[in-house]
């Protein structure tokens, strides 16, 4: 009777000691609430160990996948700081933890970047022996950072200009245009659309160096108030809006033995887009996917490296809607004369084998899987291993498929997300793995057994301190009665059915964006958590036009967006009124970025339905935004004037009903401000109230403590309006 007596007390004690998330950890819970992981982990070269950082973060450490029960220091924080010291005696190094940016160069030879006060180093350090062999410096100011395979050289950009540093410390500039709006070597080229992550790309043998030259003189200046001195100032960027004079992008080659350029000739009209920027494994050419500003037509071009002239056109590729390239093409590792294609035009994601003749090899797709991320290729390089995404977008799983069968084999188990990857002779799996009820389960699968053995499996993070909402997965169809369409529900934490809860309707709903998916807690933030705790029901769904399920699902909005969005999400708010538990009377909706737009649409298309509403950072009307990524789906004003007349928003706030809360950043180059403005003033004309608030110094995302003070915000609206 004692035990049982204790065992109540402990279990009542733990349940009291489970609080609501406060406001602060809609921001930092992430952090605190972490589920256990191994952190940086990798395979280490040739071996069948994985490296990873211990508990507190001090000493890089490895497992073996034969016996994984113990852990052996490979290189502590201690002696890496030592190292440091030694060969950068002029600099004060006080690491805080060991670098979790770490990556193995080979079996003995780790590399990471150091930021210092002073400067930035890329290191290699022998862990064998402890000692760092290699060390290449660059400038405080540098940035886009793109180095040699042999880290002989980096090049850099100091503001608009490409600067090079060699390992004998020999500094060599390339550019020094002086013209406001010529820019040299960003990867904020394009507005980083079609998978643009760089500006410049280093041969093969490491000595000529690709970069893009964009010259953006001729694109309106935009002026962004700053308010951080006594007297507002301007800052001006170049900001082509739909239908405008757009930037006009070249790629220049630089010879580093020569001190020579040559420009690719990439043509008429100067208005288009250069995208998969990939130099041939010769280095003798250079291979360029070259898009009309139509973005309806690619030519994979390919240039000699030599004079820059066109070599010859692969093959083109058109669609109706869209193409959007992006990825760069992968070459063989056995045979330079062959590459992988990423392309959807047949429905989904997925790869092709080419030749450098332009020759379609093989088809490498598999039923409707879509390829979500290209990993390594087996030894002998005839596989290739890729995430793929399945289960109606919800699942993330690890693939390989044989290049010359075409045979594709599923390497992962389990519905979820799995975050996998092989060793270095593929004989072992090392795979991350959640879904929506399980936190975390770091595994390592041998793949010929298909023996699989724990490593970690996290508890709930929330257990004895949060008090977790309940989440679930619900499915509907889209409007068009085509395709499933998957949600998330979460409930207040002491949910009653027999009780009527306000309601919070996040949402995004457009391109590129996924946020249901089976993981662990669905995907939903911790905003979303807070607000349930708070009594609300939180409702999320992915509409046709977001990412993860095909192209037919993609280009559904095309030329009116958020038109077939808001039919799919009716379908859910379908669903909510279909329920008991939900005040249908007290129903509020929020959504950031395109979910403003969004939630300004509901506001004024479908009136009677949300209560109240926040809105932040929204496009009001497409002819504000800029072209890569509007004329993509809206195609030019121009082109298309009943889309553009269609979904503005500014001509129809007259029909606003309900309380609206635009957020704006005052910075906000992405969705300028001038959209709320604009639909604020047709609100005064027409009598309707709005509210408003502004970030003065933030951009197109509040972030930082800042973002504190936003979430209260937004919660305290709710509140004001829902629970009256």
């Amino acid at each position: 009777m004692k035990k049982l007596t204790l065992l109540l007390l402990l279990a009542s004690s733990m349940a009291y000691g489970q609080r609501n998330l406060n406001i602060e950890e809609t921001v930092f819970g992430p952090r605190t609430y972490t589920p256990t992981a191994l952190i940086s982990s990798n395979w280490i070269p040739n071996s069948n160990n994985i490296s990873y950082l211990d508990k507190g973060y001090q000493n890089l450490v490895q497992k073996s996948a034969t016996n994984t029960g113990s852990e052996e220091i490979i290189l502590s924080k201690n002696d890496l700081q030592n190292a440091l010291k030694t060969r950068i005696p002029n600099e004060q190094i006080n690491l805080q933890i060991f670098p979790s940016d770490y990556k193995w160069e080979d079996a003995n030879t780790i590399s990471f970047i150091l930021y210092t006060k002073q400067a930035h180093y890329h290191i290699a350090v022998n862990v064998k022996n402890k000692e760092i062999v290699h060390l290449l410096e660059t400038k405080l100011e540098a940035t886009n950072q793109e180095y040699t395979t042999d880290y002989s050289k980096v090049a850099f950009l100091i503001g608009n200009n490409i600067q090079i540093k060699d390992n004998t410390g020999q500094l060599t500039v390339v550019t020094a245009d002086t013209v406001d709006g010529i820019l040299s070597g960003s990867d904020y080229t394009h507005r980083q659309e079609f998978g643009i992550k760089k500006g410049m790309w280093w041969n093969p043998q490491n000595d000529k160096l690709l970069y893009y030259r964009k010259d953006e003189t001729m694109v309106t200046k935009y002026p962004l108030i700053q308010w951080d001195t006594r007297v507002a100032s301007v800052k001006d960027i170049r900001y082509p809006m739909a239908g405008m004079k757009s930037e006009e992008v070249t790629l220049v080659i630089y010879d580093t033995k020569t001190k020579q350029k040559i420009t690719l000739a990439t043509g008429e009209p100067k208005e288009q887009f250069l995208t998969a920027v990939t130099w041939d494994p010769s280095g003798q050419s250079v291979y360029v996917g070259v898009l009309n500003r139509e973005q309806n037509h690619l030519k994979l071009n390919q240039y000699n490296a030599q004079d820059g002239r066109l070599i010859k056109t692969l093959f083109e590729e058109t669609a109706s809607t869209w193409v959007e390239p992006q990825n760069d093409l992968l070459f063989l590792p056995n045979n330079p004369k062959q590459f992988l294609y990423q392309s959807d035009r047949e429905g989904f994601n997925q790869l092709y084998l080419y030749n450098t003749d332009g020759k379609l090899i093989k088809k490498l797709g598999h039923q409707n899987l879509i390829v979500q991320q290209l990993g390594d290729f087996s030894p002998k390089g005839d596989l290739i291993y890729y995430t793929g995404v399945t289960n109606d977008g919800l699942d993330r799983q690890l693939f390989s498929v044989d290049l010359k069968t075409g045979k594709t084999i599923q390497l992962t188990q389990g519905t979820g997300t799995h975050n996998a990857k092989l060793n270095s002779d593929g004989s072992y799996i090392l795979d991350q793995f959640s879904n929506l009820t399980t936190p975390n389960i770091v595994q390592i699968k041998a793949t010929k057994s298909g023996k699989t053995e724990k490593i970690v499996e996290s508890t709930n993070p929330f257990l004895g301190k949060i008090n977790p909402p309940k989440i679930e997965f619900i499915t509907l169809t889209s409007a068009d009665g085509a395709t499933a369409l998957t949600g998330r529900i979460i409930y207040p934490s002491d949910f009653d059915t027999n009780k009527k809860y306000p309601v919070m309707y996040y949402l995004y709903g457009g391109s590129h964006s996924q946020l249901v998916t089976n993981k662990w807690l669905g995907g939903a933030g911790y905003f979303d958590m807070y607000m349930a705790q708070q009594g609300y029901i939180v409702f999320t769904m992915d509409n046709r036009g977001t990412d993860a399920r095909g192209r037919a699902f993609a280009t559904a909005t095309h030329r009116q967006l958020g038109q077939a969005e808001m039919a799919d999400q009716m379908k859910g708010i379908e669903f909510l009124k279909s329920k008991s538990f939900v005040d249908q009377n007290k129903m509020g909706i929020f959504g950031w970025s395109f979910g403003g737009f969004m939630t300004t649409s509901f506001m004024i298309h479908h009136n009677d339905i949300f209560k109240a509403a926040v809105a932040g950072g929204p496009v009001m009307d497409w002819k504000y935004y800029e072209v890569m990524y509007g004329e993509r789906y809206m195609d030019m004003p121009q082109e298309n004037p009943e889309g553009y007349k269609l979904t503005t928003l500014i001509d129809k706030a007259d029909q606003l009903k309900g309380d609206l809360l635009i957020i704006h950043g005052a910075q906000d180059p992405v969705v300028v401000q001038q959209h709320s403005m604009e639909f604020v003033e047709a609100c005064i004309k027409a009598g309707k109230q709005v509210d408003y608030f502004l970030y003065p110094t933030h951009e197109h995302n509040v972030s930082g403590k800042d973002r504190i003070h936003m979430y209260e915000k937004i919660a305290r609206y709710f509140d004001l309006h829902l629970k009256k």
